[in-house]
């Protein structure tokens, strides 16, 4: 095998699929890259057995500077190879592989020869073979992921609910997550109705390694789904991320369909105050930030505490607030993160009493996200 290419081109390459690759895995040659040359193009695929990437440079493409000498693959220890590659002085390098899978590198004056490995011996992709692809937005795909995830649970205990939950049929999008302390629920409308049904849990680790991937033009993404695998199709780069198994809890029944007491804030508004409350509430053991509401003098207070540095108090000034008197202590880190994925817009805290899951939505359109936190009884 032997190629010459643009090393600007091969490094954005390099960078892509390294995303999939983990220095922890118990397989030793995924902890290297798989490269390989065609007449069209040159593929790299990395892989960590739950994520794979594989993208493609094509000859055709006069930016990449690829001529392709000679076809065949290799398999390189991708720590070193994409560290190498990076520091080559000159704007084109040559690969050629050699006996016994030695590799050269070489970029004007400079040479280096690396041990490469039998591409034969690497994990094949899975094989995707379904006749229904679903276009979604890059953009919209971006914000939903980053919107549920934050909810997914970090505890292996319950596999099932690392992953975010994804129900399609028709026009409809469901996504939630939830680690059984909070829940995030989005909801979307498609503007093309999809063939088919769809209900399938993605592993959190997958999704926000896809969602680096996605840049911020309006490129559609094709989602393809098997039993036990789902790629995107990003451009010339497939992202592939295995599926988790097992039934998800049914988490509707859990967002309360009424409320006892209502406030309006300005997100960006109630986070600063729950930072600055949460400063001392770090402080302590329990972690935990109160919120009072007192409808007739239209006050909210929000109280942090600290038995050894000291408390916060801090009364704000709802947009609205109506309903009964509360009092109600939540996880601060819960609220900041459900405060952040609603960016700029003004939201609705809901309550039940002090004791149960409370919710924030937005003003406009309310049914379409929805965030859920569980209290902290402090007594």
């Amino acid at each position: 095998m032997k190629f010459t290419i643009s090393r600007t081109e091969f490094t954005k390459a390099l960078n892509t699929v390294s995303r999939a690759i983990s220095t922890k895995t118990t397989i030793p040659i995924l902890t290297g890259l798989k490269l390989q040359a065609t007449q069209t193009g040159l593929i790299l695929t990395g892989s960590d057995a739950d994520i794979s990437i594989e993208t493609t440079i094509k000859t055709d493409n006069p930016d990449n500077l690829l001529a392709i000498e000679s076809e065949g693959a290799i398999a390189l220890p991708a720590r070193f190879f994409t560290d190498i590659v990076k520091k080559l002085p000159e704007e084109t390098l040559t690969i050629e592989v050699g006996e016994n899978f030695q590799t050269m590198i070489t970029s004007g004056p400079s040479s280096f020869t690396i041990n490469g490995l039998d591409a034969n011996n690497y994990p094949h992709l899975p094989e995707i073979e379904t006749t229904n692809s679903i276009p979604l937005a890059g953009d919209l795909l971006k914000q939903i992921i980053s919107q549920t995830v934050i909810a997914v649970s970090n505890q292996e205990s319950r596999p099932i609910l690392t992953g975010v939950h994804f129900i399609l049929s028709d026009t409809n999008f469901l996504a939630v997550a939830t680690d059984s302390h909070r829940l995030s629920q989005r909801k979307v409308i498609l503007e093309t109705p999809i063939n088919g049904s769809f209900d399938f849990v993605i592993p959190g680790k997958s999704l926000v390694e896809l969602s680096r991937m996605i840049d911020d033009n309006k490129e559609d993404i094709i989602l393809s789904v098997t039993e036990n695998q789902a790629l995107f199709t990003i451009g010339d780069t497939l992202f592939y991320s295995r599926l988790l198994e097992g039934n998800y809890p049914d988490t509707s029944r859990l967002i309360p369909d009424s409320h006892d007491t209502r406030i309006s804030f300005d997100a960006p508004e109630l986070l600063a105050s729950i930072e600055r409350a949460s400063l001392l509430s770090h402080a302590s053991r329990n972690n935990v930030v109160k919120i009072t509401v007192k409808p007739e003098t239209k006050t909210v207070t929000i109280y942090g505490n600290s038995p050894d540095v000291g408390n916060v108090e801090e009364d704000m000034e709802p947009r609205s607030v109506e309903g009964n008197e509360l009092e109600i202590s939540f996880n601060p880190d819960y609220m900041k993160d459900a405060l952040r994925s609603f960016s700029q817009s003004t939201i609705n805290l809901d309550f039940t009493s002090s004791l149960r899951p409370f919710t924030l939505t937005p003003t406009e359109d309310s049914d379409s996200f929805v965030q859920l936190i569980t209290p902290i009884r402090t007594f």
